[in-house]
């Protein structure tokens, strides 16, 4: 361990306490250098001293030596090195423990990240339980997360047994972490794939922009596609070939692919913002329109006009030009975010 400057500054002082551990060793200390970097320490050293000046003797229980003289190194240090997280990755547990106990916040947000960083799913019960009682809400997250990633994993560990067989309320702890850990992957499932069917959708709207233009331009399902990067003009043109000439669309029963077309027909009038002046020249545009000025749509149909509207302006702001001094910016802080991260 590299001795830092906070041990050369108090090594012409004598020291005036010591520190028994529970293997029985003994190690001396300056009582004001523990007294001010931990409040618990200062209690215990006052109740300890007997007399003014007299040399008092304090003992920490439920940690290695070498534990603890990290430490009390680090009290010393008030600070981890760089070159120094490695100390703090052997002995993070017993760290965390006793940076809890003592109230050194600081070490004890250390002691935390190197666990975090350190975990293995054959450590993960274990790791849950102590950052249960050392109330670090960091850990017990990454604990949930590996778990809930690699329950088979965990399953073979020691602290898995040992929970089943004497701690059940850690048992249900667990399994209620892994359950909501899915039901929130089902749920971004859902969600996902709800938006990229907005988004879908939205890209369908600005299809038949590009294939029914309202400046003049000539309008044909006929018309080559165009040539916009992601545009799906050439299925769209195809399905409306087929609406065109498919007989089945006036049958009972009907053509799924021509309601499929109805379905979109219907959607881009709820979308389009085109006045009377510059009539809008997508088919059935006006049909629907005064349709649903004369039938109030359901529910669920405008939260989908909202969805698709919000997904057709996202996509188009995702599409424009960034300028290059925004890009740069942008490009500063997304490195800064994955630094912290």
């Amino acid at each position: 361990m590299t001795i830092c400057a906070g041990f050369d500054s108090y090594r012409a002082s004598p020291a005036d306490m010591r520190v028994i551990t529970s293997d029985g060793q003994s190690m001396a200390a300056h009582s004001y250098v523990l007294a001010s970097s931990s409040p618990v320490l200062e209690r215990m050293i006052d109740a300890a001293r007997r007399g003014w000046g007299a040399e008092c003797t304090v003992r920490v229980l439920g940690v290695s030596a070498d534990a603890f003289h990290a430490f009390v190194h680090f009290l010393y240090c008030s600070k981890v090195a760089p070159e120094e997280e490695e100390v703090v990755g052997a002995h993070g547990a017993q760290l965390l423990a006793l940076a809890h106990a003592y109230r050194v916040g600081w070490l004890k947000r250390a002691a935390e990240a190197a666990v975090s960083a350190r975990l293995t799913p054959d450590r993960a019960v274990d790791m849950l339980k102590l950052a249960r009682l050392c109330d670090a809400p960091r850990l017990y997250l990454q604990c949930a997360r590996l778990a809930a990633k690699d329950f088979a994993a965990v399953e073979l560990s020691d602290g898995w047994r040992f929970a089943r067989r004497h701690d059940a309320a850690l048992e249900l702890e667990l399994l209620k972490l892994m359950e909501d850990a899915d039901q929130r992957r089902q749920r971004w499932t859902r969600e996902k794939a709800a938006q990229e069917a907005c988004r879908q959708l939205g890209d369908a709207m600005a299809s038949l922009d590009h294939i029914y233009p309202c400046d003049g331009a000539v309008a044909c399902a006929d018309a080559p596609p165009c040539t916009t990067a992601g545009c799906t003009c050439r299925g769209l043109q195809q399905l409306m070939r087929h609406f065109a000439t498919c007989a089945k669309k006036t049958a009972p029963g009907g053509c799924a692919r021509c309601k499929r077309m109805l379905q979109l027909f219907r959607l881009h009038a709820s979308v389009c913002d085109r006045t009377d002046q510059t009539t809008c020249r997508v088919p059935l545009c006006s049909h629907f329109k005064g349709k649903a000025q004369a039938e109030k749509a359901d529910k669920t149909w405008r939260l989908l006009v909202r969805k698709v509207t919000r997904a057709k302006v996202m996509s188009s702001l995702a599409n424009r030009e960034v300028p290059e001094v925004v890009a740069t910016s942008w490009a500063r802080y997304n490195n800064r975010v994955a630094k912290l991260r």
